[in-house]
Order: structure tokens, then C-alpha cells, then sequence
């Protein structure tokens, strides 16, 4: 029986912070995000990440109120999420975030959306965990 919906990949991911900004600085100066939309009515800042977006709740505002206490060490909101990343080379990559203070993880062959391949650790500003990902291995 077939399933009464088709998933095609990440369309957003949502992400509560206490620190907007510098979460902001961190996904598009550091993994080449763009802010694609404000609300600041709600404290919701949409950063566009290729076909998908990260949605970062500022748990000041309106909209992270309602969620309780920002996410920290003893209480996250989820394990990690993952990026596909395009053009993956593991040192130009784990270079470039060295050179931005941002320490990685080495790179591991990791089972994915579109089977094993090499990926990379980091945290974000907030201790969220963040998985790039190259390509699947050759058939």
C-alpha cells in the first residue's frame, strides 16, 4: 500500500535561540546562508540553506515564549540535523572553519537521505549539532 504522502527532503528546520544575531552571524557568514525574511513581530528570522531554510525562533520574543526556556546544555530541542553540502572537500572544508573558530569533527563515513558518504560535525552558537554531508559513495 502506498503511502498517502511523498516526501521529497528538508523543507525547514526550526531552531530556538536566545542569541538570534549571533546564531544569524554563524549560518550565513560561516556555512553561507542568506536571510530570506524578518518578523520581528514574531522573533523569527529565516535564513535560506539551498532548497531548505532554518527557521531561528528568538525565544524572547513572541513566537519563543511560548516554547519555554531557551534550549541549552541539559535540554535541547533535537539531536542534530543535517545539510547536504555541495562541492565536499573535508579539509577545504574543516580549513575554512578552523579559520572561523569553528571547531570540527573529522570526517566519518555516515549513512544518509541518499546513502553513505563523508560528513562533518560542528555545533552551532547554541550547542545545536549540525551535519554536513557530502555526496553518496559511487555505486
Amino acid at each position: 500500500m502506498a503511502a498517502p504522502v511523498a516526501l521529497l527532503g528538508l523543507d525547514h528546520v526550526v531552531l530556538r535561540t536566545a542569541q538570534p544575531e549571533r546564531m544569524v552571524a554563524f549560518y550565513c557568514d560561516v556555512l553561507g546562508c542568506a536571510v530570506e525574511r524578518r518578523l520581528g513581530d514574531f522573533g523569527l528570522i529565516q535564513l535560506r540553506a539551498g532548497a531548505a531554510l532554518i527557521d531561528l525562533v528568538d525565544t524572547g520574543g513572541a513566537l519563543g515564549r511560548r516554547g519555554g526556556p531557551p534550549p541549552g546544555r541539559e535540554g535541547r530541542n533535537m539531536d542534530h540535523f543535517c545539510v547536504r553540502v555541495a562541492d565536499f572537500d573535508a579539509a577545504r572544508i574543516r580549513a575554512a572553519l578552523s579559520a572561523r573558530g569553528v571547531p570540527a569533527g573529522a570526517p566519518a563515513r555516515r549513512y544518509g537521505a541518499e546513502g553513505f558518504g563523508p560528513s562533518i560535525y560542528i555545533e552551532d552558537p547554541d550547542g545545536n549539532t549540525v551535519e554536513l554531508k557530502g555526496p553518496p559513495d559511487p555505486a
